[in-house]
């Protein structure tokens, strides 16, 4: 204990007098983690929307506009639970003009341009919710197939191919996050490894001493390992307020909106648990830097 107060106590007094190189590698972890923490943050809220989406999951059945009750009547027979729809929950039959009542609700702004054409554009169409236990894919598949082959379907539409898209979007965003946090880290990491050295070197003589008269290596390498983890934690506080800033400040204009428009109940801000991943992240890459920096010179 009195060895992590001693390190604690030199690092911060270090800090203070290398505080110009010692802000600038700080600054450096921070913008590294704001950049991990922001990939953070959109992979997490589009991970939520896949899962809101799956457990949600519809078809869209469009029909021909010369479709016939008797095709209407096979098309709803394939949607009845219990039948060949198995994995169907309900449905709901919307006509043309409750589909242009929906458009004009939803696009106020487009009212007029919608009312300029000739006729109504909208087919009528059948809005289709499955079963949140359906999980066997091939049963959903199949009717999908049916109801493409179906006479008086124009169309159908299937929300797994919007899933399927949205998971590619999730893996590369993920990706891109990865490499562009892993070569921040690094620069960090070096970054803090040289800070390090310059306060090494400035107390090389004292360090010296503390060699030759047996000091342990707990406290001649202690306080400049302590002074990366400052630098680290110091950072990693400072992606975490900046990030918390910018989503607070952008939440009621911008985010709230872009919840609605991709139905998702709403856009959170990184869990406790990532928070503390990043702020733990951050003091795990000052504390290699210091290791690395000391070990080649103590």
């Amino acid at each position: 204990m009195r060895a992590l107060r001693y390190a604690f106590d030199e690092a911060m007094a270090s800090l203070w007098r290398g505080r110009q190189s010692g802000i600038l590698s700080t600054a450096i972890i921070a913008l590294a983690l704001v950049v991990l923490g922001g990939f953070l943050l959109a992979t997490s809220n589009l991970d939520r929307l896949s899962a809101e989406w799956s457990r949600a999951a519809e078809i869209s059945v469009y029909l021909q506009d010369d479709v016939t009750p008797a095709d209407r009547g096979d098309i709803e027979r394939l949607l009845a639970p219990g039948g060949p729809g198995a994995v169907v929950a309900s449905f709901e039959f919307v006509s043309k003009e409750e589909a242009l009542r929906r458009f004009k609700t939803m696009f106020a702004d487009l009212t007029a341009t919608a009312d300029s054409l000739d006729g109504n554009p909208f087919p009528a169409s059948y809005e289709v919710r499955l079963r949140s236990s359906a999980d066997v894919q091939a049963e959903v598949d199949g009717l999908v197939d049916k109801l493409r082959a179906s006479a008086g379907v124009a169309d159908v539409g299937y929300d797994r191919q919007w899933l399927e898209r949205l998971l590619s979007a999730v893996g590369i965003v993920r990706g891109v996050g990865l490499v562009l946090g892993t070569v921040l880290t690094v620069a960090a990491a070096f970054t803090v490894a040289n800070v390090v050295r310059l306060a090494l070197y400035a107390r090389r003589d004292e360090i010296e001493i503390m060699q030759l008269v047996g000091a342990p290596q707990t406290y001649i390498r202690g306080p400049f390992v302590m002074e990366g983890v400052l630098q680290g934690g110091i950072g990693a506080l400072t992606a975490l307020a900046v990030l918390a800033a910018v989503f607070l400040l952008s939440s009621s204009r911008y985010l709230v909106p872009l919840a609605s428009a991709v139905n998702l109940s709403s856009i959170r801000f990184l869990s406790p648990g990532l928070c503390v991943l990043l702020l733990a992240g951050g003091m795990l890459v000052g504390c290699l830097g210091g290791l690395v920096a000391s070990s080649g010179r103590t």
